[in-house]
């Protein structure tokens, strides 16, 4: 298998997955503004989005989007401690977080990236609604270590992948202490530290 990845964004969740379940794989890192993979490959001839996450498989089908990633790599080892097998209510739990992460977390971070939004709307609307959603996410972790009680899943790894752009996007969670102690708590995981290394992030 094939990582196609940029360094601290969103691939990062399917990344920590593949290392938390032990698969090989190989990495190839993109370049968002060039659509060029470092091997000066078009990177669109494998995501026509031209975005990241893409995992290649051995017989060359690509799976593209985080959540669909992380699934398939936890399901191709069997990996039922980190994604619940299918058809149980723990698996669909699992899939609600996942959902509730793309569409209320990862897509509420968009605006703050993005030149054309206007500095008064991302204070009063963007970071607003995100510090809504992480006072939710607070509070579960008052007494939870995870988001599925004490067992670390596939969902914690895009969650706590999201929680890493708060800095840079100046969304201050610092005041919600549950969800600081939890995003420390995955960031100490072997995985976890392992896939920021290979990335050339900072521990």
């Amino acid at each position: 298998m094939k990582l196609y990845y940029t360094p601290g964004v969103c691939s990062l969740s399917p990344h920590i997955v593949l290392r938390e379940t032990g698969s090989t794989f190989d990495m190839e890192k993109v370049d968002l503004a060039t659509k060029k993979t470092e091997k000066g490959a078009d990177y669109t001839k494998v995501n026509p989005n031209g975005y990241v996450p893409a995992l290649q498989l051995d017989d060359g089908t690509v799976l593209t989007e985080g959540p669909a990633i992380v699934q398939y790599v936890a399901d191709s080892k069997n990996a039922t401690s980190i994604l619940p097998k299918a058809g149980s209510p723990e698996r669909y739990k699992v899939l609600s977080w996942l959902n509730f992460i793309s569409t209320e977390i990862h897509k509420g971070f968009s605006p703050l990236f993005w030149p054309s939004t206007p500095e008064d709307f991302k204070e009063g609307t963007v970071r607003a609604r995100l510090l809504q959603r992480f006072g939710f996410l607070d509070k579960h972790f008052a007494s939870n270590q995870y988001l599925m009680g004490n067992q670390f899943t596939v969902a914690d790894a895009y969650l706590y992948t999201t929680l890493t752009w708060s800095g840079g996007a100046k969304v201050d969670i610092s005041g919600l202490k549950n969800l600081v102690a939890y995003r420390d708590r995955v960031a100490a995981r072997p995985s976890v530290q392992a896939a920021r290394k290979a990335e050339g992030l900072p521990g």
